[in-house]
């Protein structure tokens, strides 16, 4: 895809300083740009890169004062950045448009799909699973007997949704992810082992939802686990059968939540926190990345660090005094010998 430098000033609402006919068929960081390449500059600490670029168009603000001369054709915007980001949104819709099913792939018979449906090769679709409008199903993805998936969804190639799940609209599954694999249930039995406990609950993931690739959801084992609307889940992530997480909660990499633990609204769960099960996380709780969550959560829109997790000042202050424990072992041990030796002179 190519574009004229003026067909881009058009499209962002901006002008061209320079030459309009100018044209760019890739992105670029300002500091690597190339002949051919369109690159931005929001923030003035790159400034000295506009320079030098060998980008073909940079967008920039239009308040920008030049402070020399510059080789390159500039797309002047109200917001650098802002406009950058819809170019990005923009561009990734054109680089992922396709329709069509592809062969092969299967659809059963009794399976409800709906219009401007892309289904890629190996992907298979069971019975009576419903589709919606302007759902992209990549290449060697599973849905099984009696999903139902909302409109202008996304599932990335090797995506699995094990049967009854149910994915709103809007929502974008990356490569690897697994959606209703079976919870962790199994009872103890007098002889050591253990019996599987059947998982017969779904998997909800409501609407304006984001899950990273490799990242599983277990499904309930009664019930619903419940992905509320506007989560955003990294990559690695594993969500326990039951569990329930809030609107607009966040998780990094790495992170898993335990069985039927509740997450509040507007969290932030840092890279590789952990969640034991069956307590509840306030809303607006923000969690230190390594973290230790071992109880109940009950104020909202505090901060907690450490393992087991404790006020995020607190951790701070321990972590400092951690760093001394050599030397503080060193004065203990220096007291202790005068000691002994004051109790020595005077007995």
């Amino acid at each position: 895809m190519q574009f004229t430098a003026n067909q881009i000033a058009t499209l962002l609402g901006g002008y061209v300083e320079g030459d309009p006919d100018v044209i760019v068929n890739q992105l670029s960081k300002i500091e690597e740009g190339k002949a051919g390449s369109l690159a931005f500059l929001s923030n003035p600490k790159y400034e000295q890169f506009l320079y030098d670029t060998e980008a073909s168009a940079v967008i920039v603000n239009e308040d920008l004062l030049l402070q020399r001369e510059v080789s390159t054709s500039l797309i002047r915007v109200k917001d650098a950045y802002s406009s950058f980001s819809e170019l990005l949104r923009i561009y990734h819709q054109l680089r992922n448009e396709r329709k069509g099913i592809e062969e092969p792939s299967f659809v059963h018979e009794s399976a409800k799909v709906g219009e401007e449906l892309y289904l890629g090769a190996f992907s298979y679709i069971g019975r009576d699973v419903t589709i919606g409008n302007q759902v992209k199903i990549y290449p060697q993805v599973y849905i099984g007997d009696g999903v139902i998936i909302g409109d202008h969804v996304t599932l990335y190639p090797g995506v699995k949704i094990y049967y009854d799940c149910v994915i709103g609209n809007d929502v974008v599954i990356h490569s690897g992810a697994v959606i209703g694999s079976d919870g962790f249930g199994f009872a103890p039995q007098k002889d050591g082992t253990y019996s599987k406990v059947p998982q017969i609950g779904n998997v909800i993931i409501e609407d304006d939802v984001e899950i990273g690739a490799n990242t599983v959801i277990d499904r309930a084992t009664l019930g619903s686990t419940v992905i509320r609307k506007g989560v955003k889940l990294d990559n690695l992530i594993q969500i326990a059968h039951n569990v329930e997480i809030g609107a607009n909660t966040v998780a990094a990499a790495q992170t898993g939540i335990s069985g039927s633990t509740k997450i509040g609204e507007n969290v932030v769960l840092g890279g590789q926190v952990g969640v034991v099960g069956h307590i509840q996380v306030a809303s607006g709780s923000q969690i230190q990345a390594q973290s230790g969550i071992n109880r109940s959560i009950d104020q909202e829109n505090k901060k907690w660090g450490g393992s087991p997790a404790i006020s995020y000042n607190s951790n701070l202050r321990s972590q400092v005094i951690y760093v001394k424990l050599p030397q503080l072992e060193k004065r203990i041990a220096e007291l202790e010998a005068k000691l002994k030796d004051f109790y020595d002179e005077t007995r």
